[in-house]
């Protein structure tokens, strides 16, 4: 269940940055 928190927590941060480098190019 850790692992897998983990992995959520990493693709969520993942994305908020890549929408936010995307807004901020964009």
């Amino acid at each position: 269940m850790k692992d897998f928190d983990g992995k959520v927590a990493l693709v969520t941060g993942t994305t908020g940055i890549g929408l936010a480098t995307a807004r901020r190019l964009a």
